[in-house]
């Protein structure tokens, strides 16, 4: 096992404080034994203990396997910005950076989506998870069931997992480089993204990002389909000597 799981909770924002103890609580409301959690996902016991604890980081690889496993939107994992919570007409209570759910009926199905107060997302109130060299930044206003929405930021030297060690999920998945450049490897192929260029690709294909340059690199990167799409529950764990991420560089 990777020495990266031990790294110190000092060494990562304190955006994920959240991940611990909603993982925790994930896991326990299912009745998943942490050993069992542990083999789903491809790490060790004392490691998923650890994260709970806030003592130890999950990579973007590992953070995928967990929201999969337990069933959570990546949202239930992000730190929302303060929120108005002033009333919306409806008398209802509701918790800053949430929303309640409209219906809409389309051929005889019922969908149910994330109503908002207003459809601007401004960028100073992102909801956010850090990772050490990664950060994810939500530009949804509230959590869409169908689609993740992100911009992203890969320090230099950081990666979404280790080289031997590829993550496939459901979904299909839309990346746009806003500035500076990537590695994105799809199955044996790989690529190098300067800002401008897109890539598109099915995300059960195995698939690598990584940034191997001195500027760091920012995109917007979607994730459709991903909580829908069954082939991604029945995607094999990582290895056990799964690697974490590297620490933002100083």
């Amino acid at each position: 096992m990777s020495s990266a799981e031990d790294r110190s909770p000092s060494q990562s924002a304190p955006a994920a404080d959240l991940i611990g103890p909603t993982v925790r609580a994930a896991r326990e409301a299912q009745g998943m034994s942490l050993r069992e959690l542990a083999r789903r996902i491809g790490v060790s016991p004392s490691f998923v203990s650890q994260l709970e604890r806030n003592k130890a980081n999950a990579s973007v690889s590992t953070l995928y396997a967990l929201v999969d496993t337990l069933g959570l939107s990546l949202d239930q994992l992000m730190v929302k910005e303060p929120a108005s919570t002033a009333g919306s007409g409806s008398g209802e209570t509701r918790t800053p950076g949430t929303a309640p759910l409209d219906r809409m009926r389309d051929t005889g199905r019922v969908a149910l989506w994330p109503a908002v107060e207003t459809p601007m997302q401004p960028a100073g109130t992102r909801a956010r998870i850090q990772f050490p060299g990664v950060v994810w930044e939500r530009l949804t206003q509230a959590s869409d069931p169908l689609v993740d929405f992100l911009h992203v930021e890969y320090a230099p030297g950081s990666s979404s997992c280790a080289p031997d060690n590829m993550m496939r999920h459901g979904g299909r998945e839309y990346g746009y480089v806003i500035a500076g450049r990537i590695m994105v490897q799809i199955g044996f192929d790989h690529y190098e993204l300067s800002s401008g260029d897109a890539v598109t690709f099915d995300s059960m294909t195995p698939h690598r990002l990584s940034n191997p340059f001195s500027e760091p690199c920012q995109a917007v990167w979607v994730v459709v389909g991903r909580r829908g799409d069954e082939r991604g529950h029945d995607a094999p764990a990582p290895p056990p000597d799964i690697t974490h991420l590297p620490s933002m560089p100083a």
